[in-house]
């Protein structure tokens, strides 16, 4: 079992902690991390992007000429493709990307960045991060203590309103629930947060 430090919420050590191995210690699978990270941006796309086809552009309902005699090509409507302000032929239109990946692979893809968090040590458990009223400055200092720079992946174990609104000020500093974990932020954020509450949580979902 991997062990980690915990710390209070101002940066000192209070005791030490084994993880579970079966969610933060295994081998992390790059292919599984991958296949659901694309599943989960195809899945926020909103398929609304379109182009109006030669039936939908407005005019062209006369012949533009006569088809013989001219010496020039025949054409029908001015609002074919070839022309100018005409119809778009084979364009994009409104659509669902959305498909679906196995659980088995979801939870897999969690516990691979969650045990390579472990690996890089970028994991970083607190042992109660509650804070007595909403204040940034005080989340600032938080994070100054427990030595964390750069983007910053807090996960709460449920709603608290103190720490998730004073956060959201705080440049590359994100707070989600444990419900709401996953791949995408866990890999957008570099350092994790975690209280043992959390890490409880998550040890007895992803077990």
């Amino acid at each position: 079992m991997p062990k980690i430090d915990v710390y209070d919420i101002k940066g000192k050590k209070v005791k030490d902690m084994e993880l579970a191995d079966s969610v933060f210690g295994i081998e992390p699978n790059e292919n599984i991390v991958h296949a659901v990270l694309k599943n989960y941006l195809a899945n926020q796309r909103q398929g609304t992007q379109s182009t109006k086809t030669r039936a939908e552009v407005s005019g062209g309902g006369k012949k533009p000429w006569r088809q013989k005699g001219t010496g020039r090509a025949r054409q029908g409507s001015i609002r074919a493709p070839q022309w100018i302000k005409g119809g778009i032929a084979l364009g994009p239109k409104p659509r669902s990307y959305k498909y679906t990946v196995n659980k088995k692979e979801k939870r897999l893809a969690i516990k691979s960045i969650l045990s390579s968090k472990v690996i890089e040590k970028e994991l970083t458990v607190v042992d109660k991060l509650e804070l007595k009223e909403i204040k940034t400055k005080v989340m600032v200092k938080a994070l100054a203590d427990l030595k964390v720079e750069g983007k910053t992946l807090i996960i709460v174990p449920e709603t608290n309103k103190n720490v998730l609104m004073s956060s959201r000020n705080i440049e590359g500093v994100k707070t989600i629930t444990a419900n709401n974990i996953n791949v995408f932020d866990l890999l957008k954020y570099t350092n994790l947060i975690l209280p043992v509450d959390t890490v409880k949580k998550l040890e007895e979902v992803y077990a």
